[in-house]
């Protein structure tokens, strides 16, 4: 008899689903708490969750017979993933139920923003009739800026393309022909703060996208713009969006996510200006359903021996192989994540060449790991090693792994070349001796760089003082150096310096480098 424990309420049609195999035992447990659930977890083989059960790293351990956990959504961030993995328990999500009501709540804030509605409703329950006061904006005709064409993204799209609205979108792995395809326009993200009359965002939220809206992004702004944000609280610098609705620069915004929830004492919400909803976006009767229903066919195809989807940590070889290639698929991740950082353009196709003894393995595991690591950083979806492919290939780039057994240079290389409309990027990797990741090039610029933490890259002249000018204006900004590397083709020639640093550094400290004489570029990457 296969267990399997419901510890959050799910839709019975879900429960349905499973009930009707034979073989399987499911128990609906809600609210159980820490303590009894670790005691209760010990007899189960499967386990399906949804926001309420938080499977922490001690409930994970008391998982004895655990086999699979489900979590009915999207976010795995109440699970405890690492300790699955070392327990060798498979963690599956349904990124896909909520996606049309999420979309829909989207367009329907957008909506509700442009003609005051929510406050002409409050209005008429207080037996008032103001017409001329509620003055609002059609739609038609206007430039909606998407930020991040996941599934959620593209379906806001759809309807503001349906209502006559011109459609900019900034995601760099939106490839040309799907642009024209879903009839959106894609642009620079500078373009599109200065073009969109409305801007909704759906990325996660990572170090990067963190108050990826903030006030030097509203200063490039239409006056009048108005904002929507139904992704992720801490995108949009709240502090930032209340001092640029005080200056008229922004007309309004409708929130549905916040930098603390419950938004208590937010002074966004008190806003007239501001529609404000409590994370409604999967709540609807059908996203509830569908989540429920995905949920269990993929539980239920996974209990039966039929596969895995949507598996967040699933293991593609045997543990031995695994072993082996672990920590070349670590620095993919690295390899991936620094190139979709520093390069330019939209991507079309990415060349992934393996040379040395690591040819002798299974290298899919490892590209996967390299497409994961490089659109896991700009986009909303919940990119993991079942549907990193996919996605890319979804989004019309081209992926193309080439093997050289007999080594050059190096006794193992990851060498990635990334063709974008603007150009190439190209970013080999290694391990050393211990097995730790290393940077060897950077275009056409061999260095010796570890992949870790905050790095700053600086494009310059190879001239006397460069590094003591970079370090001197770190140093005033107490910004310690943990290591360099310097790249160059030739004596005088263009240079690069690869720096890991404690910590971020500010856009002025940026821009004084930028500014200094001989610099070329600097940019700052986090992994």
């Amino acid at each position: 008899m296969i267990k399997i424990l419901v510890s959050d309420p799910l839709a019975k049609e879900g429960i349905e689903i499973l009930k009707q195999v034979k073989g399987f035992q499911v128990d609906e447990r809600a609210k159980v708490p820490p303590e009894e659930l670790k005691k209760l977890i010990k007899k189960y083989d499967a386990i399906i969750i949804r926001s309420g059960t938080k499977l922490t790293k001690d409930i994970i351990k008391h998982a004895d017979n655990l086999r699979i956990i489900g979590r009915a959504g999207v976010g795995v961030d109440n699970v405890d993933v690492t300790e699955a993995s070392l327990k060798g328990i498979v963690v599956m999500n349904a990124p896909g139920g909520n996606t049309v009501s999420t979309a829909e709540l989207s367009f329907s804030l957008l909506l509700a923003l442009s003609r005051n509605i929510p406050q002409a409703n409050a209005s008429m329950r207080q037996n008032l009739w103001e017409r001329k006061k509620f003055m609002g904006s059609q739609v038609f005709g206007k430039t909606l800026g998407v930020i991040g064409m996941g599934r959620i993204g593209t379906e806001v799209a759809k309807r503001a393309v349906a209502f006559g609205m011109k459609v900019i979108a900034f995601d760099p792995f939106l490839s040309a022909e799907k642009a024209r395809e879903l009839e959106v326009e894609i642009v620079s993200k500078n373009k599109l703060f200065s073009l969109a009359d409305y801007i909704t965002v759906h990325t996660p939220l990572t170090d990067d996208t963190m108050h990826m809206i903030g006030g030097k992004e509203f200063e490039k702004m239409k006056k009048g713009v108005r904002i929507v944000n139904c992704a992720r609280g801490g995108i949009i610098d709240e502090k930032a969006l209340l001092d640029a609705i005080k200056k008229s620069k922004v007309a309004g915004a409708a929130l549905d996510v916040y930098e603390k929830s419950p938004p208590i004492d937010n002074p966004l919400v008190g806003l007239d200006c501001v529609v404000a909803t409590p994370h409604l976006g999967a709540s609807t009767e059908e996203a509830q359903v569908s989540v429920a229903i995905d949920m269990a066919r993929q539980m239920k195809d996974a209990l039966l021996g039929k596969g895995y989807r949507n598996a967040v940590n699933l293991p593609s070889v045997d543990a031995e192989t695994l072993e082996i290639i672990k920590p070349y698929i670590n620095l993919a991740e690295k390899l991936g994540s620094f190139q979709s950082q520093i390069l330019e353009g939209r991507v079309k196709q990415v060349n992934i060449k393996y040379t040395g003894d690591i040819c002798k393995y299974p290298v899919s595991p490892i590209t996967i790991g390299l497409i994961k690591g490089m659109l896991s950083s700009i986009l909303e979806d919940d990119v993991n090693n079942v549907n990193a492919q996919a996605i890319a290939k979804e989004r019309g780039i081209k992926i193309v792994e080439s093997k050289q057994e007999e080594a050059e240079e190096f006794n193992n290389l990851i060498d990635v070349e990334v063709i974008t409309d603007k150009g190439k990027c190209e970013i080999a990797g290694t391990l050393s001796t211990k097995q730790d990741p290393r940077i060897v090039k950077v275009n056409d610029y061999y260095v010796d760089a570890v992949p870790s933490g905050y790095m700053m890259i600086t494009r310059h002249k190879d001239t006397a003082g460069i590094l003591g000018l970079i370090g001197t204006i770190l140093g005033k900004n107490k910004i310690n150096i943990a290591a360099m590397a310097l790249g160059r083709k030739k004596k005088g020639g263009e240079a690069i310096t690869v720096i890991n640093i404690d910590t971020t550094v500010k856009e002025k400290v940026l821009k004084e480098i930028k500014n200094a004489k001989n610099i070329r570029d600097v940019k700052v990457i986090k992994l």
